[in-house]
């Protein structure tokens, strides 16, 4: 198999969304899957165009996709060839509506580990990738988090309350512990904005592997600390959802791990 190159994938990323997500984008009827979570045209056709490529550039990989089913996809994640895996439309009801913040995320995973990620921002032209040669970038431009320079109290966070234990996601009302609270709707790019430096802390309660894979492998290397609710790395080469918990220093990472904690 030849070797993978970043620029490669993301130039046929970039191309595909430019034209299937971009010309649809407000434009399209959604559906609701079995999960209650919406599916459009764009995730199916975003998901056939890019497997289509991938496979055929580096036939010794295998594709695993959001939209396919879930023994499909454990068969995947248990083969011995690299893997990629595709959310072909991370925000599909912020996509549908109209709001512009969405995103493509994939990962390539090579022996239980994510090795490559890119994660691709249409509206914005903003292309996350990171791998351990080159780093975490943004449009080619190093991603490196430094000391925030605020405490837990001054902090931003973004929190996805409805995934949250209904005691935790009360607690954070009541007695909200830092300065100011958001919630987008595409985990992929919440982990690159936090990479970015564009808010410090994050919490949710529960994502799949095909939204997380690559945001926080990104934000790793960028510098930046997460962790599940019960302190585990966030990564498994497993389906089943994990939680997680970040802040772009090392001294924030405590004292929020140490107040979401006191339960």
């Amino acid at each position: 198999m030849k070797k993978i190159d970043i620029k490669e994938v993301q130039d046929n990323v970039i191309a595909i969304a430019s034209e299937e997500l971009i010309p649809r984008f407000a434009k399209v009827k959604r559906e609701h899957k079995a999960d209650g979570s919406f599916l459009t045209e764009a995730d199916l056709i975003m998901q056939q165009r890019i497997a289509d490529v991938l496979i055929k550039l580096w036939p010794g990989t295998v594709f695993l996709g959001e939209e396919m089913n879930h023994d499909e996809q454990a068969a995947l994640l248990s083969s011995a060839k690299p893997v990629w895996c595709l959310d072909p439309l991370d925000g599909t009801s912020n996509f549908a509506a109209g709001i512009p913040y969405f995103s493509v995320s994939l990962a390539l995973i090579e022996s239980e580990k994510v090795t490559q990620a890119l994660v691709y921002d249409p509206i914005r032209k903003e292309c996350f990738t990171a791998n351990e040669k080159n780093g975490a970038r943004l449009n080619g431009e190093l991603l490196k988090l430094s000391d925030a320079g605020v405490n837990l109290s001054q902090a931003t966070g973004l929190i996805d309350f409805k995934r949250l234990d209904v005691e935790l996601a009360t607690r954070l009302v009541t007695e909200r512990p830092y300065a100011s609270q958001r919630s987008f709707g595409s985990v992929a790019l919440d982990w690159c904005w936090l990479a970015a430096g564009r808010c410090h802390l994050y919490l949710h309660g529960s994502s799949h592997i095909w939204d997380y894979a690559a945001g926080n492998y990104i934000f790793n290397l960028a510098g930046g600390f997460s962790s599940t609710l019960s302190g585990e790395p966030i990564f498994i080469n497993k389906l089943e959802p994990r939680s997680s918990v970040a802040a772009v220093d090392k001294g924030l990472f405590k004292d929020w791990s140490d107040w979401l904690g006191k339960l």
